[in-house]
């Protein structure tokens, strides 16, 4: 089954509130290999201008991981899981994420298009506290290999 082109501008509703801890973004950049102090030391963080550490510039992907399942689990999107590749992420950023924030993402449907028998599905995630300020876009594109 295809993916319908219909389904381009769908919105989905915010993700449950995601509340980003100082331990969390050390873990993700010691995960990720980054040395970086500013995501480990208050100190070095406000030398750069920053009021408290700050989040590696990927740590998005752990708070917009859930808003894609949205997209992902749809059924009336019909995309089987098994057969998705990642395709493309990336991220604009209005502000780094700090410790303290409460987040929620809300995801929107970009672009539904099939090409060489597979269906690419292109995702704007918009990242904002629970007060509404903004602090970034993740887009993504998956591919569902083979269902067209």
């Amino acid at each position: 089954m295809s993916v319908e082109a219909s389904f381009v501008g769908r919105v989905y509703p915010p993700t449950s509130p995601y509340e980003v801890g100082r331990e969390k973004i050390r873990e993700f950049a010691d995960a990720v290999g980054d040395p970086n102090p500013a995501y480990r030391d208050p100190v070095a963080a406000r030398a750069l201008g920053h009021p408290d550490v700050i989040a590696p510039p990927t740590f998005g992907i752990v708070v917009t991981m859930s808003s894609g399942r949205q997209v992902i689990d749809d059924p009336d999107l019909g995309i089987d899981y098994s057969r998705v590749v990642h395709g493309e992420q990336r991220f604009v950023h209005v502000r780094p994420i700090r410790p303290g924030d409460v987040l929620q993402v809300v995801v929107t449907v970009e672009d539904v298009r099939t090409a060489a028998g597979n269906d690419i599905v292109s995702t704007r995630a918009d990242v904002s506290t629970v007060d509404g300020e903004a602090v970034l876009t993740a887009y993504s594109t998956i591919v569902a290999r083979g269902t067209a």
